[in-house]
């Protein structure tokens, strides 16, 4: 009997060479492709992937699944890889890999495979996620294959392999970058895009309208969060409202996205070890985390927000890795959850031209005391006692200056 393997399969020539390939070594495919809302025809790729040999073709919708239980987790957490990537792609995989995992499971496959490339972060998150749920699995990733990698050394070997195998491929409009796409963001990386001192074309952006085009109206948002969860979305515009997840994401991707909200341009550091210039459309999700951790500044503890400020690095860092099932990924998002206990109220958001700028926050159980903090009225607070609190604060820097004075250093 032939092996039988599941194919993470994106129904692009990569996948679709990869999954011939993989039938001429004699495997039985199971192809498996993620709907997480990428703006792909979901039935073509389904009968391009039996057109080609697979036994199966499984196309599974996971959009709602992927907002609940990776996005929003990643906004409560104010996830962002080195202070800027809101991690689109990096919130994905660990999802499409644990529902490959459940398939190969059901059809009884002890194979993986995945047609991510050895130089990105994608092959380390498939596969650690691979060894982590999976272990007893074998894992195939054919751009690490010195087979596969004598046969193809580019894209112009896929396609004349695509042609002669009756693969319908398409490369007159091809665009001279790659791209992935899902609800949460569209990345562009590779190409052209591999100059760092370029200036992205206009004509690349698919969700976002350039800002200096966008309308000349600002649309204000009211966005209402029950745990640091977003509940319910409403434009004071014109009072529409969206409630479910999936409804309030797509449409605030749409709003924003028509504003010019959420580009990004920057140069990151792969897990691998190299640098790489990305440029990212992420409309929601910059709205979205600019208004929670807005909301956080009335609701959080001091103290508590500083140690979450601490760790939201590291929880990025490790999402980015790969590392979404792990130990440490559990154990941060765990505090998380615990800080976002009284992360309840509404915030409003102005966006203008490229802009998301908080204009207004309110808490049930807000830590806000406007008569504790005015500046025109007294409140419960004695300024009396302010300076015994700044003497006894003081004490270690008046410590530290006059050892300095005794070195002989002048302090300024």
């Amino acid at each position: 009997m032939k092996e039988r393997l599941v194919l993470a399969y994106s129904g692009g020539l990569d996948t679709s060479v990869i999954l011939k390939w993989l039938l001429e070594k004699g495997y039985e495919v199971i192809t498996f492709t993620a709907n997480l809302g990428q703006a792909d025809d979901f039935e073509a790729t389904k009968k391009k992937a039996l057109k080609i040999g697979a036994s199966k073709a499984i196309v599974e919708d996971l959009r709602k699944e992927f907002i609940t239980d990776y996005i929003f987790p990643a906004i409560k957490a104010n996830a962002k890889y080195e202070g800027r990537y809101l991690l689109g792609t990096s919130l994905a995989r660990p999802l499409t890999a644990k529902a490959q995992i459940l398939l190969a499971k059901e059809e009884e496959a002890t194979i993986l495979a995945h047609g991510s490339t050895g130089k990105g972060n994608d092959q380390v998150r498939f596969e650690f996620a691979y060894r982590t749920l999976y272990p007893q699995a074998r894992i195939i990733a054919p751009w690490k294959d010195p087979e596969f990698l004598s046969r193809f050394k580019g894209r112009d070997d896929e396609i004349e392999y695509a042609k002669a195998n009756g693969i319908p491929v398409s490369v007159t409009k091809k665009d001279p970058w790659s791209t992935d796409d899902n609800i949460l963001h569209i990345s562009y990386e590779a190409g052209i895009l591999e100059d760092p001192s370029l200036r992205p074309p206009e004509t690349m952006f698919r969700m976002t309208t350039a800002p200096k085009e966008a309308p000349d109206k600002e649309t204000v948002l009211e966005i209402e969060f029950k745990k640091g969860i977003p509940i319910c979305i409403r434009n004071l515009n014109d009072e529409k409202e969206e409630h479910t997840p999936l409804g309030l994401f797509a449409y605030l991707n749409e709003v924003a996205g028509k504003n010019g909200v959420g580009r990004i341009d920057m140069v990151e550091n792969r897990f691998v070890g190299m640098k790489s210039r990305g440029v990212y459309e992420t409309p929601a999700g910059t709205v979205l985390q600019a208004a929670h951790r807005d909301l956080e500044s009335i609701t959080l503890d001091r103290e508590v927000m500083y140690i979450k400020d601490f760790i939201t690095p590291m929880f990025a860092r490790a999402v980015y890795f790969g590392y979404w099932f792990s130990p440490e990924v559990e154990y941060m998002m765990k505090m998380v959850d615990e800080s976002q206990e009284n992360v309840t109220g509404k915030v409003r958001i102005s966006l203008f031209k490229g802009n998301a700028d908080i204009i207004g926050r309110e808490s049930p159980i807000s830590l806000y005391d406007p008569e504790l903090a005015s500046m025109h009225k007294e409140g419960e607070y004695d300024p009396t006692k302010a300076r015994g609190f700044i003497d006894v604060s003081a004490i270690r820097l008046q410590a530290w200056a006059n050892l300095e004075r005794k070195k002989g250093r002048s302090i300024p």
